[in-house]
């Protein structure tokens, strides 16, 4: 899920990315290994937080890591957003091959 908000004169341009990890374990594992990429770019500012489902249905499962971006440009906030998205691809995909909890939620939804 994505949002936008404009929050900062200097930095106009913003967009909240919200990623759902089916264990609170794996959300924190995406946060850290996302987290020691720093922005190349003084003209733009991420920040990462990790969220508790809300609603009913998920309230003891999972967690949200939320990506908040503020940038000066859209173009530099496309490019920073494009990067992430590169990199949480591969977060995600290191996950299904080697992460013992992935392949355990995926086996019980396969049956």
């Amino acid at each position: 899920m994505a949002t936008t908000a404009v929050t900062d004169i200097q930095f106009p341009c913003a967009l909240t990315l919200e990623v759902p990890f089916p264990t609170p374990r794996l959300a924190l594992i995406a946060l850290k290994a996302l987290q020691v990429d720093k922005e190349l770019s003084p003209l733009v500012k991420r920040t990462f937080s990790i969220d508790p489902p809300t609603g009913e249905e998920g309230a003891n499962e999972g967690h949200i890591l939320r990506t908040e971006y503020q940038a000066t440009t859209n173009r530099m906030l496309r490019v920073a957003v494009n990067s992430f998205m590169d990199s949480l691809n591969l977060v995600l995909e290191v996950m299904q091959e080697l992460d013992t909890d992935v392949l355990a939620t995926s086996k019980v939804s396969l049956a």
